[in-house]
Formats: C-alpha cells, structure tokens, sequence
C-alpha cells in the first residue's frame, strides 16, 4: 500500500501541485513563509478526521518520498498510461464495453462525452436552470489505446413529477441502463456533494444494481493547488461507490488516472465474452469496404432528417429504429441535439441523424437554441440524402404545401449536391376527411416543383409516423435515390447517348451549332458531367438545361442535383515539316491542355 501511495505522490509532484506536496510532506508553502505545523493526515484530528480510502486517493503522508528527485525543465514528461493487454481496435464495435455518464444536469456529462470522442458533438452550454441535453447520445470513445461505447445521458431529477420532460427523460436513462456494463457518476467538486447527487446515487443503486460504477469528481481544475479535494473525497464516499477520481472533462485533467482504473475492467470484461465463445473481432468492417469497394452504392449512407419543430423528426427516427431511441412529445422544439444513430436495412448500413427544428436565424436566438442551428446547418452538409419533414395538417389547413425555412432547406440541400426526398408527415389526421386527403396529395408534389425548379421529379412520400404507416416506403425511396446519387455511367454509352440526343436537339442555325467532340462522367455523388467542346461555340444555358432533362429521362435519374460542365480543347499546332529532311518522316503528337477553359458548373 505504501508504495503504491509513493507512486501516486510523485506523479502529484510532478504536475507542480505544491500546495498538495507541502500538505502531504509537512514542506513549507513555496509562496509563504511561516505556516503553523500541520498535522498528519494519516492520523484522526480535528481539521483533517481520518478518511478511509485516502490511501488509493494519493493523499496519504509518505515522509520517505521528501527526497524524491525533481523533474529537470525542459524535459517532456512521458506519457504514464500503460499499454492495455488487450487489443480494442480490432473489436467489433457491438461488443466493446458500453459506460454511461450519468448525474445531476450540469455537472460535465456532455462535456466528458466530446473528451472521450474527441470531437465537439453534444452541446456544451453554461445552464444551471435548464437542462441541455435531452436524449441518449452514443460514440465510440477513445482513451489511450481503450475502446469502448460511450452514452451521453440527460440530467437526472428524480423528483420531477410525472409526465413531464424531466420524468420522461429519466425513463430513458433507466431504459438505456440495461445494455450498460459500466457508469461515470460525476459530480460537481466545486458545488460540493448536494442532496441530488445523494439521490441519483440512490436510483443507481436501485435500476443499476449489477453495472460498475465509478465517481468521477468533475471539474477538479481549479481546486487542484488549494487542497480542497481532500475533503471533496470524503464526501464523495458517502455515495457509496468507493474511491472517486479527481478529473476536468474541459481540460483533461485526471485521464490517466481514470484509464488505470478502466483499463483492467475492460480487459476482464473482454476475456469474459472470449470465455463464453463470443467472437470479438470486426470482419465487417474492413471486408464490407473491401467488398465494395468499387460499388459506392453499397457503401454505408448518411441520412439527415429536417425540417421545422414539430413536425415529427424525432417521431419518424424511433420509427425507423423500431425503438424509443429519442424524446419525443407535444412540445415545440424539444430536440436540441443532433441524435446520431445505426440500424440496418436491407443487408445495407444507414446512419440515421435527428437534427433540431430548423428556425429562421433572426440573430436573437441565445443559449442552446442558437448551438441547435448551428449543428443541424452542419449535419445537413454532411449527410448524402436529406429528408425533409413536413406537416400534413398543417399543408391542409394553409394556401402552401411549404414555408419559407422549408423551401431554404431544400434548396440549400440541392445546392450542396445532396439527393431530397419529402416526406409528409401526420396523414393519419387527414384520413377521416377523405376529399381534403386526396388534395393533399394531389397538390404536393405538383408545389414542390413549382418552389424547387432546378430539380425534376423530388420523390414524395405520404405517412405517419404515429402509426409506422409508410415504414418501409421511405426506406426503400431513400435507397434509390441513395442508388442514383452514386450512378456511374461509361464514356462510350454516354457518347452513343450524345450522338442520339444531338440530332434531336433543334439548332438555330447549324454553322453556330457547338461541336462536342465527347462526354463523360467525371464523378458520382451527386453525378457530374463533363462536355469537352472542339470548336469556339460553347453550350448555352438553355443547351446545358436540355441535356441534363435529357440525362434523367434517358437514364432515369430524376429527382437528385445533376451537374454539366464544359471544357474547351484548344487546337493542336501545326508542326512544321522540313522540306529537305530526307530522313524517316515522324508523326509528332501534341499534348493539349483539355483544362484551359472551364465555364461555370450548372446544377440541375
């Protein structure tokens, strides 16, 4: 035991904590010069009671560590993680360890949630009064060479009343509990061990009676050289989860400390599911790749659902998933965060993103409203087919089948070369009034053409999500059109297809006519084509406008953002022969630059 607290009191001296070391080795204070003698920590006094566990801690007195040599300057400090005798990257990511971060709102959950993943995903906002987060994030974590399946849950409030958002979200925590084998239970150091904090110990104790947990003292940064974490620990042993760690989600404080204590839980878990003959590696990652490689149809797709508050985003997520994977209820605007969750369909991977209600950004919006536009403007950039929501009732009850923020959303969508798929929503409410039902489906698609000239044919599905009506429709209408953004059609058929369409088109006067000397496929995802021009005469607008109609209905590709450009091919210079050579004639080729003019892209 000794020597494990000598260990961990060098490691504190060697992050300069000197207020830390002149408690522990009875050393003046750097910065005072008289201080009454302290008394031991490892025995009882008034000031400093004996605390059980404080040897684990690193807050035990060790007299023999004084002489401990101090760090020279200027050397990097090694890294103190030792190496897992495991390997969790060839881990199928279904069986990793799965940890929740649970407790009171506002104590760092979100914020441990993006250390973990590396990357900024789940809102971080300053609200003691509210709450930020609301559903059940999920990432893969990365901590050293661990592995493991994060789940960001909301705030825990055990005394909201029935019904409401708080109770609802509470549900959802306990649900997600059941495929947890461990927990973070962090607390707020700073604001000190709270009455809530005792009572989200207590519901652990009571839903989470077989998962390991582990009390993590958040926000430690700032009392780190004031040796208040001392009696921060032994208010934290009253939860009865035995030894905290001291760790700062914002800076990365205690991460060591936290990877020794995970690292040989993880490693007994994973040599459990060896035992009981479960096979932990990952074929499908890299043999789905390799499979499909030169297929990018097959290739996991990305799909966002958008649209305005309440027009059943989160609704149609759970359909999809066939599980109650995010909050859903009569309020406005009760997603914050963009959920991001996998399923499979069709022996096919689709990775599924919930986004906020899409608002009108007036420049007043402030706290977590205003992160909520931001991501979902992000996540709509990074999906390949977006979905947008609309409200069926309310189409029947308006002059309009779309709003201005729609209308935004589904041009931006096209300009960003993304395929669009409509979806409208809560039908179910229109099915007793059957004349205005067949309105509405009548006027749709016949509007969204109207608002949304530059693409012809955006696939329109009716359903409710409610009810799970239209499950399979917009699934199977989210695969083709997924198939069409990643069409690839060859140079030859595409110029046999040329010729055909050339000597269709009707010119204005055939001296003027633009010579296209080929045409091809430069890229897939959405489609690109390339029009290299022979003569001076380039392609109109009105040109390009019909070749790319041309393109959907001769390929069938109608519905997803196509794009032409053309390029001119300079002539090739003529290589003067001498006359008097009297030698082997040789044929010269010139190389051209087929890049020299390139016109503006038209998408359509």
């Amino acid at each position: 035991m000794a020597a494990a607290a000598a260990s961990i009191l060098r490691a504190a001296l060697r992050r300069s904590r000197p207020t830390a070391a002149a408690l522990l080795l009875h050393r003046p204070l750097p910065y005072s010069r008289s201080l009454p003698p302290l008394p031991s920590l490892g025995g009882a006094s008034p000031l400093f009671p004996r605390v059980p566990g404080f040897a684990r801690f690193g807050y035990s007195t060790v007299a023999e560590e004084s002489t401990a040599p101090a760090r020279p300057k200027g050397k990097a400090r090694k890294n103190p993680m030792k190496q897992s005798h495991f390997d969790f990257t060839k881990v199928n990511a279904a069986l990793l360890p799965t940890v929740i971060l649970v407790g009171r709102p506002n104590v760092g959950k979100s914020a441990l949630f993006n250390r973990f993943i590396r990357r900024r995903e789940a809102l971080v906002y300053n609200t003691p009064g509210d709450h930020v987060t609301r559903d059940i994030r999920e990432g893969v974590a990365k901590l050293g060479d661990l592995r493991f399946r994060v789940l960001d849950s909301a705030g825990l409030e055990t005394a909201a009343t029935s019904g409401s958002i708080l109770a609802r979200t509470a549900d959802m925590s306990g649900n997600v509990l059941a495929r947890s084998q461990f927990a973070i239970f962090l607390i707020d150091v700073r604001d000190g061990l709270q009455p809530l904090d005792l009572e989200v110990g207590q519901w652990l104790r009571r839903h989470a009676s077989g998962i390991h947990t582990i009390v993590a003292m958040n926000k430690s940064e700032s009392l780190d050289e004031h040796g208040v974490l001392t009696a921060a620990a032994g208010e934290a042993h009253k939860l009865g989860f035995g030894d905290p760690v001291a760790i700062s989600a914002e800076t990365g404080l205690g991460m060591a400390e936290l990877y020794e204590i995970l690292r040989p839980l993880f490693e007994e878990h994973m040599f459990q599911l060896t035992n009981n003959g479960l096979n932990q590696d990952d074929p499908t990652s890299e043999a789905e790749t390799e499979a499909h490689e030169g297929d990018e149809s097959k290739l996991p797709l990305q799909l966002a659902i958008v649209g305005r508050p309440n027009v059943g985003k989160s609704t149609l997520l759970n359909t999809l998933l066939q599980e109650q994977r995010v909050l859903v209820g009569p309020e406005a605007g009760l997603t914050r965060d963009s959920i991001r969750a996998q399923f499979q369909f069709d022996n096919r991977t689709v990775y599924l993103v919930d986004t906020a209600g899409w608002m009108e950004r007036s420049g007043k919006e402030k706290g977590p409203a205003s992160l909520s536009v931001v991501q979902s403007r992000k996540n709509l950039m990074r999906a390949h087919i977006v979905a947008l929501v609309l409200d069926g009732e309310k189409i029947a009850k308006s002059k309009s089948s779309m709003s201005h923020p729609e209308v935004v959303i589904a041009r931006q969508a096209i300009e960003e070369g993304r395929g669009l798929l409509v979806i409208v929503n809560k039908m179910d409410l229109l099915r007793e009034n059957r004349p205005l039902f067949d309105k509405v489906i009548d006027a749709v698609p016949k509007e969204i053409q109207t608002v949304i000239p530059q693409v012809t044919g955006i696939p329109v599905v009716f359903m409710s999500a409610l009810e799970g009506r239209g499950r399979i429709a917009v699934m199977r209408q989210v695969i083709d059109t997924y198939e069409k953004w990643c069409l690839r059609l060859s140079t030859s058929r595409l110029n046999r297809w040329l010729r055909k369409v050339m000597s269709r088109h009707s010119w204005k006067d055939s001296a003027t006519q633009p010579k296209v000397k080929y045409f091809t496929q430069v890229k897939a995802r959405p489609p690109t084509f390339v029009a290299f021009m022979s003569g001076k005469v380039q392609l109109s607008d009105t040109d390009i406008r019909f070749l790319t109609k041309s393109l959907k209905e001769d390929f069938d590709i109608g519905g997803i953002p196509i794009r032409v450009v053309q390029r001119s091919i300079p002539r090739k210079e003529t290589v003067k022969s001498n006359s008097r050579n009297t030698g082997p004639r040789i044929n010269t080729r010139m190389r051209t630059d087929k890049r020299a003019t390139v016109s503006e892209p038209t998408t359509s």
